[in-house]
């Protein structure tokens, strides 16, 4: 095999092996390139927190600073780059439980929506608790980046221009098969020297 179908070819058996996808894409009319996110394991979903996490989370960023429900539901949602928001159903029964437990506390004001701030109470738990509490943060924050594109526009570009160069080197009938064999070490040289980044 040559040329043009050799090279996407060789891509796609490449992104196959990598077990990627097609949710990222760039491309022209009539060819196209896919990054992945179908991979082995995705696609299942497992829950976000486990039994007592959520409240732990939410005493975490009322700790922080006083904040109203609709607030820490976005705050959720901010570190987990939207994979979780907890609903209302969830979200202000917790807040019941923990002002119950006296771990958070109405702020004084006449403002119309409840806005809550930890009570030392609340504060020591966080302090006894602090390497689980960090744990748990460092694993939503990690959660939010996964979600994060895993590149920039001027990415997509530049590996756009490189999918033209090789469509129109393959098009024009002018390699043969050491010039073929030649981009194809080029390919992955590149490749080798940016996962070495």
């Amino acid at each position: 095999m040559g040329g043009w179908p050799f090279i996407a070819a060789m891509m796609s058996e490449m992104n196959a092996k990598d077990g990627l996808g097609a949710s990222a894409r760039f491309g022209g009319p009539g060819w196209s390139f896919d990054f992945g996110s179908e991979g082995p394991g995705r696609g299942r979903r497992r829950r976000m927190f486990g039994s007592g996490e959520l409240r732990l989370v939410l005493l975490k960023l009322i700790a922080d600073e006083p904040r109203h429900g609709y607030e820490l539901m976005k705050a959720v949602e901010e570190m987990t780059e939207g994979g979780y928001s907890p609903s209302p159903g969830i979200l202000y029964p917790t807040l019941s439980l923990l002002e119950d437990e006296g771990a958070i506390a109405q702020t004084s004001g006449d403002e119309p929506r409840k806005a809550y701030e930890a009570t030392d109470a609340g504060r020591r738990e966080l302090e006894e608790r602090a390497e689980e509490v960090e744990a748990l943060m460092d694993r939503l924050t990690a959660h939010g980046e996964r979600r994060r594109p895993f590149s920039t526009p001027e990415m997509f570009r530049a590996a756009g221009n490189l999918a033209t160069v090789l469509k129109n080197k393959a098009k024009s009938g002018d390699l043969d098969e050491a010039a073929m064999r030649e981009i194809v070490d080029m390919v992955d040289e590149l490749a080798k020297k940016i996962e070495r980044l």
